[in-house]
């Protein structure tokens, strides 16, 4: 029987890294997109835990599955998508049953990176300061962050931060909020702190 098992103590940091797209071949591996560029954690951490596709409820709102937890024995890139296969894996059947599940990875388990180098997710979130008049001034916070085929752009929803530090973000009439592209590259961005969900940069800003 594939490894699989559905654990009381589900990690509370997961974070979605992909989508299972199919079967691949017939000795039960599937084929994986990673959300992002990098699938390193894909290729390293060997506890994946899956949830299967819950339709919207009556209201449109989005269900939660239960999250199940699969270990990886090999992993490997295919193209821009990575291949895999678990534990107990030894035919397609099973393999094919999992079509369009969400891959979450603890964030715990992630592999370090250099000082330089940060993941996406934990970008979101940060507020991102930019240049006025030689003044650092606050653009905004990171809502996303997608790879334009170049490089990493923030997409950043702009606002303020209200007498408590909270942020409040800008929205046009319609209530969308109103957003700035930044390249996310050496030429724009100083410094990123993601402890103190930060960064500044020299992005030009109009007050």
């Amino acid at each position: 029987m594939p490894s699989k098992q559905v654990v009381s103590a589900v990690p509370a940091d997961l974070i979605e890294v992909g989508r299972v797209l199919s079967a691949y071949g017939v000795r039960g591996w599937i084929k994986v997109q990673p959300y992002s560029a990098d699938a390193e954690v894909l290729l390293t951490v060997k506890k994946w835990w899956l949830r299967a596709p819950v339709p919207p409820n009556k209201a449109g709102d989005l269900a939660t599955a239960p999250a199940q937890l699969y270990s990886v024995i090999k992993s490997r890139p295919h193209s821009a998508a990575v291949v895999a296969q678990f534990q107990g894996f030894d035919d397609r059947d099973p393999a094919e049953k999992l079509k369009a599940h969400t891959v979450w990875v603890s964030r715990a388990e992630f592999p370090s990176v250099d000082e330089d180098e940060h993941y996406w997710v934990d970008l979101i979130g940060c507020l991102l300061y930019g240049d006025h008049n030689g003044q650092s001034v606050l653009v905004g916070q990171v809502e996303n962050v997608f790879d334009n085929g170049a490089h990493a752009v923030l997409e950043i929803h702009t606002g303020t931060l209200n007498d408590q530090a909270q942020f409040i973000a800008h929205s046009t009439a319609k209530g969308r909020p109103i957003v700035e592209l930044v390249p996310f590259v050496d030429a724009f961005i100083h410094q990123v702190d993601t402890d103190k969900k930060q960064i500044h940069s020299s992005w030009s800003v109009d007050v």
